[in-house]
C-alpha cells in the first residue's frame, strides 16, 4: 500500500490544486525552482474504500503520477489529498501476477500514469534485442486508451547490417511516427525533444532500453540513473525505481518509468482486440461476424488482407499472440 505522494502546486490556497509527480513509500524531498514541494498524505476515507473493496478492488493504486488532486496543507512542505479529480486518461497495463491479489484466476490493473499528451515507446535494435511484438504491446495499450504514441528505436549505433530498416519503415507506412536515435552519436535527440514540447509526456518501454539515458540526451542537467545490461540473460536492470513527472522546460513535462519485463494491456476482449491495431481498421467492417476475432472465422477481411500483403505478417503474427493472452472474465 503506498503511504505517501508527493505534488507540486499551482496556486497557494487554503485548498490547494496539485498534480502527483512521485509516489514512494518512504520520504521525499525535491526542489523546484518554480513550484513548491509538499509531501501529502492519502485522507482516510480513500485508505477505507480501498480496504473495503477488497475483491472488488481491480486497481493497484488510488492516486497515480500525473493525477490532479486537491489536499489542504499542514504546513509548508506536507499536506493531506482530500480529492483525486477525474482523469482525462491513463495508461495502464495487466499488474504482474502477486500471490492473492485477485481470483478465478483475474490480473489487477495497474495504472502507469494519468493525463497524458503523449506515449514514447522506447525500445533498443540490441542489448536488449529488438522485439516487434512487445513494441505492439504497447501500441495496443496506448490506443486502447486513446492516447497518442510514437516509437522511439535507440541504441541504432549499433545497428551496423541496418537491419532495423524493414521494422521502421513498415511501423512508418502504418501511419505511427518512427524516431531512430543514438546517444552515442546523438542520432534522432532533435527530433524527440521536438515530439514532446509543450507536451506531457510518458516515456515507457522494457528495462535496459535506455530510457533514462535518452532523457538525459534530451535534458542533460536531469543526470538520471542509467544502468548496464546483464551479462547472464541480457536482460535490462532496474535503474529507475518509481515513475516521477519532472518538469524539463515552460509547459513541458517528461514522466521517467521503470523498465518492465512484461507488458499485457488491460481490459480488452477477444472481439475488440483488433480495433487497436490500426492497420486493421479499413478492413474490421467488412467480416461476416461483427464479433469475429480474425483468427478462425468465415469471411474474415482482416485474414483476407493478410493474404493479399495488405497487412503485414508480423503485425498479424502480434495480433494472434496477444489474442492468446486476452482474459474474457468477470472483469467485463
Amino acid at each position: 500500500m503506498v503511504n505517501f505522494v508527493i505534488i507540486f502546486i499551482n496556486i497557494c490556497e487554503v485548498e490547494i490544486n496539485g498534480t502527483v509527480i512521485r509516489i514512494e513509500k518512504d520520504y521525499f524531498v525535491s526542489e523546484s525552482e518554480s513550484r513548491n514541494i509538499y509531501r501529502c498524505t492519502l485522507k482516510g476515507k480513500f485508505k477505507k474504500d480501498f480496504h473495503m473493496k477488497k475483491d472488488k478492488q481491480y486497481a493497484l493504486d488510488i492516486a497515480v503520477v500525473g493525477d490532479f488532486v486537491e489536499f489542504t496543507p499542514n504546513d509548508a512542505k506536507s499536506g493531506v489529498i482530500h480529492k483525486i479529480l477525474p482523469r482525462n486518461n491513463y495508461i495502464s497495463r495487466k499488474a504482474p501476477k502477486i500471490k492473492g491479489s485477485g481470483y478465478r484466476g483475474e490480473r489487477l490493473e495497474q495504472v502507469i500514469s494519468a493525463n497524458i499528451d503523449r506515449l514514447v515507446i522506447v525500445s533498443s535494435i540490441f542489448e536488449p534485442v529488438f522485439n516487434y511484438r512487445v513494441i505492439d504491446r504497447f501500441l495496443v495499450a496506448a490506443e486502447s486508451s486513446h492516447i497518442e504514441s510514437i516509437i522511439v528505436l535507440n541504441k541504432m549505433d549499433l545497428d551496423q547490417a541496418r537491419l532495423a530498416e524493414e521494422f521502421i519503415a513498415a511501423y512508418r507506412e502504418i501511419g505511427y511516427t518512427v524516431i531512430p536515435a543514438s546517444i552515442i552519436d546523438k542520432r534522432g535527440i532533435k527530433e524527440i525533444k521536438e515530439e514532446v514540447r509543450n507536451k506531457k509526456t510518458i516515456f515507457w518501454g522494457q528495462s535496459g532500453v535506455g530510457k533514462s539515458s535518452l532523457i538525459n540526451a534530451l535534458y542533460p542537467n536531469l543526470n538520471l540513473g542509467t544502468g548496464e545490461i546483464s551479462s547472464f540473460n541480457q536482460k535490462g536492470k532496474h535503474t529507475t525505481v518509481t515513475s516521477t513527472m519532472i518538469p524539463t522546460e515552460e509547459g513541458t513535462y517528461i514522466i521517467d518509468t521503470p523498465g518492465i519485463r512484461e507488458i499485457d494491456p488491460f481490459g480488452i476482449q477477444k472481439q475488440d482486440l483488433g480495433h487497436y491495431f490500426i492497420d486493421f481498421l479499413p478492413y474490421i467492417n467488412a467480416c461476416k461476424f461483427s464479433t469475429c476475432t480474425h483468427n478462425h472465422e468465415p469471411g474474415c477481411a482482416v485474414e483476407q488482407a493478410v493474404n493479399d500483403e495488405k497487412i503485414f505478417d508480423f503485425r498479424y503474427e502480434s495480433y494472434l499472440r496477444l489474442l492468446e493472452t486476452i482474459e474474457q472474465d468477470i472483469l467485463f
